[in-house]
């Protein structure tokens, strides 16, 4: 509750004709100079003071809301959610690859600002679970829904926005803006129109067209996701960017450097984990990680002829580590077969899911 203070003035307040009139003889004979002494006396003003620091403040004004709250990034699988996560930030830290389903985890993001703390959730692509490690990733969904003050529903304006329904059933009940991210590859911009009516159709009045890739109408999506979250104190700390610890990142650059360097069933049947990470004053720290995949065959993909392969993603992914932790680092990697994880419950919870 905020309590304001009331100032009152002290003013002295002027004789009247009566006053005069009444004074006695004595006083009638004051000299001028006596009369000057007194006027001398006269009691100022005083301007109103800050209660806290007793400094004088002209015009108090009670201090602005603070917006904080979380919101869950969701939408269809390759439509650029950990794109725009990046962006909205304005760093590197979710894992982006030109595949689907690149993200397994609700990785959380913060954007710091004044007057506001918005906690972001990224979230792997809506799906129907075919098996384990889905199974996780759905749930992964439902509980950055279930913690979401606001909801930011991605989808790609390159392709034409359908089952509207389903969208509107997925944000019942809750606060929801929409990003029409890639109006970078839509030449015409007319022909959005048709889906922006769709869209408000269903009941989504706020509709805003971004390309999450060159940063257009970010700043614009910003403004409007500050102003829906509620007012209440920040969460984390003003210079708090993630919750996760930073091996938690060196093991998705090292995946994401399999996204982006192989194709096929590849990287879907890849899992990392980092076995050893020690920071070392004055020197590289040293950075030990396995990566796991279904099949032999897989194995001496990921090598690849003379270890050159593997070598590759060594290289994009230190490069991206690097550029994280603000330090060099000496990375050795090895590829090891553990047979069909994706469904083995116990791996993924221990490896994927359990273990940062």
């Amino acid at each position: 509750m905020r309590h304001e203070q009331d100032y009152s003035q002290i003013t002295q307040m002027p004789q009247t004709t009566s006053d005069v009139a009444s004074e006695s003889d004595e006083s009638k004979g004051l000299s001028a100079a006596t009369a000057k002494d007194a006027e001398s006396t006269k009691i100022p003003t005083p301007e109103p003071l800050n209660c806290l620091t007793g400094a004088a403040e002209a015009n108090p004004r009670p201090p602005e809301p603070f917006h904080s709250g979380y919101v869950a990034i969701v939408g269809l699988p390759n439509v650029g959610k950990s794109t725009l996560l990046n962006r909205l930030l304005g760093t590197h830290l979710a894992a982006v690859a030109p595949r689907p389903q690149t993200t397994r985890h609700r990785l959380l993001g913060i954007l710091n600002g004044p007057g506001h703390q918005a906690v972001f959730f990224d979230t792997p692509g809506l799906l129907d679970p075919k098996y384990a490690l889905q199974q996780h990733m759905k749930r992964e969904i439902d509980l950055a829904l279930n913690d979401a003050d606001l909801v930011l529903l991605v989808l790609d304006a390159s392709r034409p926005v359908e089952d509207v329904a389903f969208f509107s059933g997925l944000v019942a009940g809750r606060r929801a803006v929409v990003a029409l991210n890639k109006v970078d590859l839509v030449k015409e911009k007319k022909d959005l129109l048709p889906a922006v009516e769709r869209l408000a159709g269903a009941g989504f009045a706020d509709v805003f067209m971004v390309s999450a890739l060159i940063g257009g109408g970010i700043e614009e999506l910003k403004v409007a996701i500050v102003e829906r979250l509620p007012e209440g104190q920040p969460f984390y700390a003003p210079d708090a960017i993630a919750d996760r610890p930073e091996r938690f990142f060196v093991a998705e650059f090292i995946r994401e450097a399999v996204f982006n360097l192989y194709g096929e069933e590849i990287p879907y049947s890849t899992a990392v984990v980092i076995e050893e990470f020690k920071e070392r004053p004055g020197r590289k720290d040293y950075v030990r990680a396995n990566i796991y995949v279904e099949r032999d065959s897989q194995k001496a993909i990921i090598i690849g002829r003379d270890g050159r392969a593997l070598k590759r993603v060594g290289t994009e992914a230190r490069r991206n580590i690097e550029g994280f932790l603000g330090r060099p680092v000496f990375l050795e990697l090895w590829v090891k077969v553990a047979e069909a994880w994706r469904k083995d419950e116990r791996f993924i919870r221990e490896n994927v899911y359990g273990r940062e």
